[in-house]
């Protein structure tokens, strides 16, 4: 991807080295965020809520951190900074054309564990969106587990984990997310983990979208970048972590969708750039 020299976000805090917050309670949330939990509760047979009660209370007793507004001082959190900044321009310019009004979140780097408006998080959760705040929370560990865990290389692999997870704040502002959450106490867990489904997959196809549209205003694509992020994609389907975790797969707990429905919508999104194509929840 080329991403040097380009311009950095403003709308970036660095929590880094600030230590943990106080402990709440938080739910597990959309994006790639929630995989790592429901991956170590699949690797000790444990409900995921169960875990990440765990994790929170591994983290709990610190002190609140300090909010440092920075534009990143380091490679990876200025490839952060500058992924975020191409997805204000792409998505100003696409609320622009539906006459909407685009307010782009903030993107929280930290590490080990931080506060959020949902509550406690840690690294171990992954890279999460709250709709409570409207953050982006990202430790940026997270990219060497992505190499090291799941053999997933490359810097365009980095943009669309932060591209996902931008896209379910796209999800927020168009109401998606809200109405999806509204129906969840009149169905079943499964029949809600299947909507669930459907809203990742409409965040991969968000990813999709954005790359298109970054590459119409800068060129940033070099050769194997979508691969790269095909090859992300592929790697957090739920199936290939079932199997990978405990053997076998099951459907019905899915929450991201397959390695291949990944794949397919983040490449639809890149293919069409059309955001009208996207409709996910249609879709069997």
């Amino acid at each position: 991807m080329r991403w040097q020299n380009k311009r950095l976000s403003d709308n970036v805090e660095d929590r880094r080295g600030s230590g943990g917050g106080g402990m709440r309670t938080v739910g597990i949330g959309g994006g790639i965020g929630g995989i790592i939990i429901i991956v170590l509760a699949l690797l000790f047979n444990k409900d995921p809520q169960q875990v990440l009660q765990q994790v929170q209370q591994q983290g709990g007793g610190a002190s609140q951190p300090a909010e440092q507004v920075t534009r990143g001082s380091d490679e990876t959190s200025r490839f952060a900074s500058t992924v975020l900044a191409y997805t204000e321009d792409v998505w100003t310019e696409q609320f622009s054309q539906m006459n909407k009004s685009y307010t782009p979140p903030k993107m929280v780097l930290f590490s080990d564990a931080t506060e959020s408006g949902c509550g406690f998080a840690q690294s171990a959760m992954g890279p999460f969106y709250c709709p409570a705040d409207d953050k982006v929370y990202l430790d940026l560990s997270f990219f060497n587990e992505m190499q090291e865990r799941f053999n997933v290389v490359g810097d365009f692999a980095m943009a669309y984990v932060i591209a996902h997870e931008v896209g379910h704040h796209v999800q927020n502002l168009l109401g998606i997310s809200a109405k999806v959450q509204s129906m969840r106490q009149r169905m079943s867990e499964k029949e809600y983990n299947k909507l669930s489904v459907k809203l990742e997959l409409q965040a991969d196809f968000l990813a999709g979208v954005w790359a298109n549209h970054a590459q119409k205003m800068d060129t940033i694509l070099e050769a194997g970048d979508i691969e790269e992020a095909l090859n992300a994609a592929s790697a957090v389907g739920d199936d290939k972590l079932q199997q990978a975790t405990q053997g076998r797969v099951v459907p019905d707990a899915f929450t991201h969708g397959t390695s291949a429905q990944r794949m397919y919508w983040f490449k639809k999104g890149f293919e069409t750039g059309d955001i009208k194509q996207g409709d996910t929840f249609s879709e069997n």
